[in-house]
């Protein structure tokens, strides 16, 4: 089964700054700020929700399709994601427009300032490109405006195609509206905990409300593993799998959903392709980017089985 992929496609600059942002703030002056950091170092890395999946599907062996839009320096990104096995033909590439980026500043202290540029994210406002839909047969509906996600679910309904909803930073633009045109008949729901208690303090919705329009709602919780919901069975805990290194959290999300969807994919049950989805964010969090992982297909068998005790046949292409 083919995988189609929607969302963000996003370059983030990284720097480092050796001192404290708090001492470069003077309270008499704090009307006019003009502030300037020397930064220690500059780390370019590549990422955006939509790509960061397609990447773990790809490293998978799924070929999935990327959908999305990019900018006019999308050629060496759009290189490095072909050559982990992601299909970018149909990604919109601007011909005025950067690709989406964020620059982020940390400090000794850990604060951090950033800044988002969407970029080509303007352009991304197709539902769905002619054709999309050939050979799919799951659909990750990766973060986008209220409208073009209610678009994109209602494009699923009609064509009949299972879809799993990350609405990452929407919920507040969502509201309960927007919500119940997003996620009514959708195949699952995966927030990560603080995603979640925004979700519902913003449609007013119970968790009840919510499992009442979608089929399965996970909520990943770190290195305490996911949490699985369902409307009419059991909740399920799945536990994380152990990393053998301290972690470097970016990408860890996108490779949870990555790992899952491949299991869904196969036809698995939501408690096998979460383990899934576990062990691939291991190797994300041991990594030092969101798409720098590698591994071979059997040490991901060996890693599986080890980790959760289960024999696996299927669980990569």
């Amino acid at each position: 089964m083919r995988i189609a992929v929607t969302g963000p496609i996003v370059i983030d600059d990284l720097m480092t700054f050796p001192g404290r942002f708090t001492h470069q703030l003077l309270p008499a002056q704090l009307k006019h700020l003009s502030l300037s950091f020397l930064v220690d170092d500059l780390e370019v890395r590549y990422g955006g929700v939509a790509a960061n999946v397609a990447y773990g599907l790809g490293r998978l062996g799924r070929r999935p399709l990327l959908l999305g839009a990019a900018g006019k320096d999308f050629g060496d990104y759009r290189a490095r994601l072909e050559e982990a096995g992601v299909d970018t033909s149909l990604v919109h590439v601007s011909a005025e427009r950067p690709t989406a980026r964020t620059f982020d500043t940390t400090d000794a202290d850990r604060n951090r300032i950033t800044s988002f540029h969407p970029g080509a994210l303007a352009e991304d406002t197709a539902p769905g490109p002619e054709g999309w839909s050939e050979g799919v047969g799951l659909v990750f509906l990766g973060p986008a405006p209220a409208p073009l996600m209610a678009a994109r679910a209602d494009e699923c309904r009609r064509l009949g195609l299972p879809f799993l909803v990350d609405a990452a930073g929407r919920a507040e633009e969502l509201g309960a509206e927007g919500a119940e045109a997003v996620l009514t008949g959708a195949d699952c729901l995966v927030t990560n905990r603080h995603e979640r208690s925004l979700l519902l303090n913003h449609t007013g919705w119970t968790s009840e409300d919510v499992l009442r329009r979608v089929g399965t709602w996970i909520t990943t919780l770190g290195p305490e593993g996911v949490w699985i919901d369902y409307a009419d069975e059991s909740s399920v805990a799945v536990p994380a799998a152990p990393i053998s290194r301290l972690p470097d959290t970016a990408g860890a999300g996108g490779a949870f959903r990555a790992g899952y969807l491949a299991g869904r994919a196969d036809g698995l049950p939501d408690e096998e392709a979460a383990r899934m989805g576990c062990v691939l964010a291991a190797y994300a969090l041991e990594s030092a980017g969101s798409q720098d992982y590698l591994f071979t297909a059997e040490g991901f068998r060996e890693r599986l089985t080890e980790t959760y005790l289960t024999p696996t046949d299927t669980y990569i292409g």
